[in-house]
């Protein structure tokens, strides 16, 4: 662990856990996110951001330097369905873009309280829908997330595989899998966890649920089948509190037969990716996703079942 994530990792326990911890106000974690990007991270020199119009929901195309033709990655933002926007990670996506070379496309979607499950994961599948029409094929596709958008990717990565249309591969940042509250480390982790409180689990998962019940694999995709899953890479702390979520969507993959890279990082804190330029450890798992990406991405397709 580097000396400026443990530094980044003490301030985030000594002020933005206890403030987490208290925000009830949706509005109030939507200024913290764009003020800390605003404030603390700059997007990648040399990359662009170009805005779209994707089924009614605005998105960027980031690229830096020359991507590779007819490949992108689609990546949903985090921000536990309430926050965050395609401009909240601009910077961790243009840096990613540029190690990658290839063309990431960030979507949004509407947010809860205002617009409860299932709206995102709707407007997610209109997106998906929407790059197919518009001459993109599956196989040069990847679908990533982190925290709640990696709900959202992998739920819609479950409905691709059912379909017979899997993307080329998947990959997740500090994913939220389980809405339930029940893998283990959420409580086993609750002290260790620099930044989220394990307590407030169950009460944020609400304001995008609104009474839904949480098992629903459409909500959960811990809970969803996998039928000839692509690659999948996932990241995530050791310890945070979602760092089971993590575990266990890779032990059921596993079983399932897809190839899985788990990658457990020590003493960062949840969704470290988007810290690029704060902390190296950020940079050094952005070159790890952009390894996967690039390897997937110019490999024969292959899925689970061995087609």
């Amino acid at each position: 662990m580097s000396l400026r994530a443990r530094i980044v990792t003490l301030g985030l326990r000594l002020f933005t856990k206890p403030r987490l911890a208290k925000m009830t106000d949706p509005a109030e974690l939507r200024d913290v996110m764009e003020r800390f990007t605003r404030i603390a991270l700059r997007p990648a020199p040399g990359s662009v951001a170009m805005p779209l119009d994707l089924a009614g929901r605005a998105a960027l195309s980031i690229r830096a330097g020359v991507p590779r033709d007819g490949a992108a990655v689609v990546h949903f933002h985090g921000g536990v369905f309430i926050a965050g926007s395609p401009q909240t990670h601009l910077p961790m996506l243009s840096r990613l873009a540029k190690l990658a070379r290839v063309t990431v496309i960030a979507p949004s979607y509407r947010l809860a309280p205002e617009h409860p499950f299932p709206a995102a994961l709707r407007d997610a599948e209109a997106v998906w829908e929407a790059l197919i029409a518009q001459g993109y094929r599956p196989e040069n596709l990847m679908l990533s997330g982190d925290s709640a958008g990696a709900a959202l990717a992998f739920a819609l990565l479950s409905k691709l595989c059912a379909e017979g249309t899997p993307p080329a591969g998947a990959f997740a940042f500090s994913p939220w899998f389980d809405l339930t509250g029940a893998s283990p480390s959420v409580r086993a982790n609750a002290a260790a966890d620099p930044m989220l409180a394990g307590h407030r689990l169950p009460e944020a998962a609400q304001f995008y649920l609104q009474g839904h019940p949480a098992d629903d694999p459409e909500a959960s995709p811990i809970f969803a089948p996998f039928p000839g899953c692509p690659p999948v890479l996932l990241q995530t702390a050791e310890t945070e509190i979602l760092s089971d979520d993590a575990l266990r969507m890779e032990e059921k993959l596993r079983h399932a037969g897809a190839e899985v890279l788990l990658q457990l990082w020590p003493g960062v804190p949840h969704a470290w990716q988007m810290m690029d330029g704060l902390i190296p450890e950020a940079r050094e798992a952005l070159r790890d996703a952009a390894r996967f990406v690039t390897r997937v991405l110019t490999a024969p397709p292959q899925r689970s079942d061995g087609s």
